[in-house]
């Protein structure tokens, strides 16, 4: 049984939200997957008559197509989608059969214009929590438009055609047997890659707003909530709901919540603002901001928002290491989430940069699935919680060295071993490896702000108590400010403040 009663009560529900029948059609060899698939297939057909299920012969084998009576709904699974991707199983199955993705209407519309033959497959891992996402996207987009087909490809069965490709990070995307791109995305930035998104026009003729807020992490997201709630005209411009939050894989410090994954609180992030008469501009990304009588916003397609006040909430993202052959080796050996790439790297050697604790967590996941991990701190002692280094110092397959600096990172098409130099003799040593992990904390997104808003030398914004920049009216909350500690909760209390400070503001003024 490849389904537990408890999933099976769930998906007895779901399948009863079936519009009409759908076709399975299986792709099978004699390997273990194939008998794992046929298992998973015919406990579906047993909890639906909707359920058709027929053999075929499909471009890989073992995988399995899900496909509507007429042939215009079609989705394919090449491996079995459990763990993080049964989600993208359960959606599929209902939006096949014909029940409404529910997704914008000027983006369903945008998508169905779209002309052309576009072949997408996308390379994921079942332990991937990035990857439902972008899965998910495509899955609606093959339903919605007839000229678009999509593939889901387990790397753990498909390991020849990952490393013919040379595939090191995941999700990794190939649109008519080209790259297209690599990580998590969603609708809107396929449509935007494709250069589908709205133009400059549709964001003329919007009246100013009260409240603006710029980001939509867990920071924006709670400013935007307060605004509205004070009764503001609020809106959010944002790329991605949820921020660095979609990238976390388990939360468990958000208090009154034991644990909760980054992409089902970032879902609830954007649900909530939803609720409230909040207008989201979206997927959109601010390039300049300018006081006059009003403060001016310019996004990247050249539209100007205008608004009374603005909130800065643009977060913050993974700091790079700076040396030769990252940038190089991106995705190709050079990974920032464990959770995502780490069993790509089954059996090799990886090395992880680092020793807070995003980096002692990572070694610690990391030694569970690679042959080898070597932590390297710049400082003369690792800076994790005890706790962490306790567990890390227990594994028979982690070697940890401290004082050391990354001099560069090696490879020719893709990494093959790093080099370093013990601070304190000077000597530098190279190991050969088949990955780098880098996880040396957070740098703020606000290069783009220029010298509009005042930083300090790490580019983060500074705020007085009410999270209020130098410029009257413009406040700043989250990662991307000195708020010393950048944790969730924080951000979202920052976030409060400065929507409650943008009132008074407004009050004022």
């Amino acid at each position: 049984m490849i389904l537990d009663g408890d999933i099976k009560n769930q998906l007895d529900e779901y399948l009863k939200l079936m519009e009409g029948e759908v076709l399975i059609k299986l792709s099978l060899g004699s390997d273990s997957v194939s008998k794992e698939m046929t298992q998973l297939v015919e406990e579906l057909a047993a909890m639906s008559p909707k359920i058709k299920v027929e053999e075929a012969k499909l471009e890989r084998t073992p995988s399995f197509s899900i496909s509507s009576v007429n042939g215009d709904r079609e989705v394919t699974f090449a491996g079995i989608p459990l763990g993080h991707e049964f989600t993208s199983l359960v959606l599929a199955i209902l939006q096949v059969s014909g029940r409404e993705p529910k997704v914008d209407e000027n983006v369903k519309n945008r998508v169905k214009k779209i002309d052309g033959t576009y072949n997408f497959e996308t390379y994921i891992s079942l332990s991937c929590h990035n990857c439902p996402e972008v899965v998910q996207a495509l899955n609606t987009m093959s339903v919605l438009n007839p000229n678009i087909s999509h593939t889901m490809i387990d790397g753990a069965a498909f390991k020849d055609e990952v490393e013919s490709k040379d595939i090191m990070a995941v999700p990794t995307i190939y649109l008519n047997g080209e790259f297209f791109g690599s990580g998590r995305m969603d609708i809107e930035e396929i449509l935007g890659k494709l250069n589908l998104a709205p133009d400059k026009s549709e964001f003329e003729n919007i009246d100013p707003f009260d409240v603006l807020v710029v980001g939509g992490g867990p920071a924006g997201s709670s400013a935007a909530i307060y605004a509205a709630r004070k009764g503001l005209r609020t809106g959010i411009i944002t790329d991605r709901f949820g921020g660095q939050v979609k990238d976390t894989l388990g939360i468990e410090n958000f208090i009154g919540t034991k644990y909760i994954e980054g992409p089902k609180l970032a879902a609830t992030l954007e649900e909530h603002v939803k609720s409230y008469d909040v207008e989201i501009l979206y997927p959109q990304r601010a390039k300049h901001i300018q006081k006059k009588e009003l403060i001016e916003v310019e996004l990247e397609n050249g539209a100007i928002i205008k608004s009374k006040s603005l909130i800065l909430s643009t977060g913050a993202r993974w700091r790079n290491i700076g040396v030769p052959g990252e940038a190089e080796f991106k995705n190709k050996g050079v990974a920032y989430c464990p959770h995502c790439d780490g069993p790509i790297y089954k059996g090799k050697s990886v090395a992880v940069i680092g020793g807070g604790n995003s980096g002692i967590e990572a070694a610690i996941d990391l030694a569970g699935i690679v042959e080898h991990v070597t932590v390297l701190e710049f400082l003369p002692e690792l800076k994790a919680d005890s706790v962490l280094q306790e567990r890390l110092y227990s594994l028979p397959n982690v070697t940890v060295l401290k004082n050391v600096a990354t001099k560069e990172i090696t490879g020719t098409d893709k990494v093959n071993g790093i080099t370093y130099t013990e601070r304190d003799s000077g000597v530098e040593k190279h190991i050969q490896l088949q990955g780098v992990f880098v996880q040396i904390g957070l740098v703020p997104n606000t290069e783009w702000l220029g010298d509009s808003v005042e930083r300090n030398r790490f580019g983060e914004i500074l705020v007085d108590n009410k999270n209020e920049t130098n410029i009257p009216g413009v406040f700043a909350a989250g990662d991307c400010t000195t708020s010393p500690y950048k944790q969730i909760i924080i951000s979202m209390g920052s976030g409060a403040t400065a929507a409650l400070g943008a009132f008074d503001y407004l009050i004022r003024n």
